[in-house]
């Protein structure tokens, strides 16, 4: 069951990809180079705790996203098409080169599936001029903060204010400009499948825990073999 039924997929065309070909996932792209996928896991989500956990899921996030090498920008409890969700932004260093990829991603877990919408747009040869700017603007002893979800936290990327969302406008085709505007764009057209909206509601992580790299927030499942991360770049 394809659990999102619709999208507002203006300025996309469907993307031949081999990785994501079949195995429930849609891969589209844009002139842009942001990539757009949609992602169905007929398995028990690997989230770490239920989305009611407030404080408890935003920590347990961050700290999972930098265990395995990435940092989260920011998350919160959202809506996709009526029914409660996870949406998430992360960064990583781009797997070859300089500079980092911007995934987005808006995971809704059912009892025993999910769905997730995923976006993504990597820096190209110029990059740290976003981080340059703002950190000259508001001064570099403002410019990096603890992390909000977890002060202790020691992210391999530093969380900073010129990740923060009021300095899209001023960079308008910075990547992470391009996936957050993106991910709530396409995320407010979704519609879902009736079947999938009627199923049971998540209730928290399984017993034994969540997949060993899974990526606790990309609607999968404990599986033996470990899924590639969702943050990850192409």
């Amino acid at each position: 069951m394809n659990a999102i039924i619709s999208l507002d997929l203006a300025g996309f065309v469907p993307r031949e990809d081999e990785e994501d070909a079949g195995g429930g996932s849609r891969v589209w792209d844009d002139e842009r180079g942001v990539v757009l996928s949609v992602h169905d896991f007929a398995l028990v989500p690997d989230l770490v705790a239920p989305l009611d956990a407030g404080e408890r899921l935003l920590r347990e996030l961050a700290r999972h996203t930098a265990r395995n090498g990435a940092a989260l920008i920011e998350a919160e409890v959202r809506p996709l098409g009526g029914v409660p969700g996870l949406w998430q932004l992360a960064k990583a260093p781009k797997a070859a080169g300089p500079g980092q990829v911007f995934v987005g991603a808006w995971t809704v877990p059912r009892d025993r599936c999910s769905v997730v919408l995923k976006v993504q747009a990597a820096e190209g040869p110029i990059s740290g001029m976003r981080e340059a700017v703002v950190a000259d603007r508001v001064g570099f002893d403002a410019y990096f903060r603890p992390h909000p979800y977890d002060p202790q936290l020691r992210a391999p990327l530093p969380y900073h204010v010129g990740d923060l969302p009021e300095w899209d406008a001023h960079f308008p085709s910075h990547p992470l400009t391009l996936v957050r505007e993106t991910l709530a764009r396409v995320g407010a057209s979704a519609v879902l499948d009736e079947r999938f909206r009627a199923l049971p509601p998540f209730t928290g992580p399984a017993a034994d825990g969540p997949a060993v790299d899974g990526g606790v927030a990309d609607g999968g499942a404990v599986t033996e073999e470990p899924r590639r991360r969702w943050w990850r770049g192409r």
